[in-house]
């Protein structure tokens, strides 16, 4: 069996608390965003979060985005950094649980780490120490893998190191040799902030299917409305997708658009929605679902994960969720 979906990304093991919004601005930190850590930042804020209820679990927004796929079947494989020490063993053995194609490599620096902050109104605040993930570099890529994949997946993240960018430059070259499609995930507004002329030239010249939040899409083309960002994006690459929140969202395709409702239970934790919208819309791909079955599947899904704390769903959870799919009762 090979997968139908590769991605690079950074493993990340995620250590989530709840705070207040007056934590938050103590803290210095912008809502919603994700903000790159040294040593000495993530020992400052653990050391703030030391005495609150914390949970523990495997992450980093293309992993999310890979286990989600596996956890419904799809062959899915994950290539990324770890380190040689406790937490690279629990992810690593979470990912033969999950059935995902293991294609993390190993190293001396420590694995990396993402403490994100929840604010009572949902919203997660994401500070990531990348450790090991920054020595992920092009020599790591499969290129059997992805000469084989039906979809290449990778996050913007990947563009705050130049050793992961360049891992990510290769995975396009073979894909684009072997008609894998390329699936890119903007992720983050300030990935968006720093990297906006190379995500527009990527976008136009590389992807096939690209996801960005209403936030992204905003910094991206300089406009605040959702549908005409999924239109300029449309005009660059064949499949846009513009996530706008409560509002649904929007996907266009070769010139038609088309508006997907929301599915969505009360917000409890944001962690991962987009991820795991992701992963729904390319489940939706792989089981070959109409464009617009595929958006609201992924709305669907993304609807159910931030409905619980954390970014992926327990085992007892996706046996629900998969009955629902077989059925076609989730609709």
């Amino acid at each position: 069996m090979v997968p139908k979906v590769y991605g690079i990304g950074n493993p990340l093991i995620d250590i989530i608390t709840q705070i207040t919004e007056e934590d938050l601005a103590l803290l210095g930190l912008h809502k919603g965003t994700m903000h790159l850590i040294d040593v000495e930042r993530r020992k400052e804020l653990l050391s703030f979060i030391s005495d609150k209820n914390k949970a523990y679990s495997c992450g980093g927004s293309c992993p999310n985005t890979i286990i989600t796929l596996a956890s419904f079947g799809i062959p899915a494989a994950i290539a990324g950094m770890v380190g040689s020490d406790d937490f690279s063993d629990i992810y690593k053995n979470r990912l033969i649980e999950l059935s995902v194609f293991d294609e993390l490599h190993r190293c001396e620096a420590p694995t990396g780490s993402s403490i994100i902050l929840i604010t009572p109104d949902s919203e997660r605040t994401m500070n990531t120490f990348l450790g090991a993930n920054r020595l992920f570099g092009p020599d790591n890529v499969n290129p059997k893998m992805i000469h084989e994949a039906d979809f290449f997946h990778f996050t913007g993240y990947m563009w705050d190191t130049d050793s992961q960018k360049q891992s990510i430059l290769k995975g396009i070259s073979l894909a684009e040799e072997s008609g894998t499609k390329i699936s890119f995930d903007i992720a983050d507004p300030f990935a968006v902030s720093r990297n906006r002329i190379a995500f527009i030239d990527l976008i136009e010249r590389h992807a096939d299917i690209v996801f960005a939040n209403n936030e992204e899409a905003r910094i991206l083309f300089d406009n605040y409305d959702a549908y005409e960002c999924a239109r300029s994006m449309g005009k660059l690459c064949k499949t846009a997708i513009v996530k706008n929140g409560k509002n649904g969202s929007f996907i266009s395709n070769e010139g038609s658009i088309y508006a997907v409702p929301v599915k969505g239970k009360e917000p409890v934790d944001t962690t991962g929605a987009g991820d795991v919208y992701a992963a729904g819309f390319l489940l939706g791909l792989c089981r070959s679902l109409s464009l617009f079955d595929c958006g609201l599947l992924a709305s669907f899904l993304a609807g159910e994960i931030i409905g619980q704390h954390g970014a992926q769903f327990s085992p007892e959870k996706i046996r629900l969720l998969a009955d629902l799919l077989e059925t076609n009762s989730w609709k």
